[in-house]
């Protein structure tokens, strides 16, 4: 026993203003398929095969506040991992061009020296997601 309580993520939760818009971008765009979901929540549950983004609609979208990544205690960004340099490139052709997204880091080395490569953007909704070639 390595005296670790946990053995990985099981899931990530997100509000969103838009559960349609949101559940859109995760399926549509990035190949998610939904996996389950809660009609009084409501929430959609969606994943990859191997993360499970559970996607909720805030309570009064009108009046729900963004988060300010520098500012609140909370989710600074969710990180998803892609194969390889080529998977990256083509995860940023597709999202980078999707209607609603922001982009706020192009593709680049996590930093200096890095092998591992990223970019970030906000989907629409404005949670902020970023795409990194798989550790190794």
């Amino acid at each position: 026993m390595t005296g670790r309580l946990t053995c990985g993520v099981h899931h990530v939760g997100l509000t969103v203003p838009d559960l349609d818009e949101a559940r859109a971008f995760f399926c549509d765009v990035l190949g998610f398929d939904v996996v389950g979901g809660a009609p009084d929540y409501p929430a959609v549950f969606v994943s990859d095969g191997d993360a499970l983004i559970t996607l909720w609609r805030a309570e009064d979208p009108s009046t729900a506040r963004a988060f300010d990544r520098r500012a609140n205690i909370g989710l600074h960004h969710l990180s998803l991992a892609v194969a390889d340099e080529d998977a990256l490139a083509a995860a940023w052709r597709k999202v980078s061009t999707h209607p609603g997204v922001t982009v706020d880091v192009a593709p680049q080395p996590t930093r200096p020296g890095s092998t591992t490569r990223h970019f970030l953007v906000f989907i629409p909704g404005g949670i902020r997601l970023e795409f990194a070639t798989a550790r190794k």
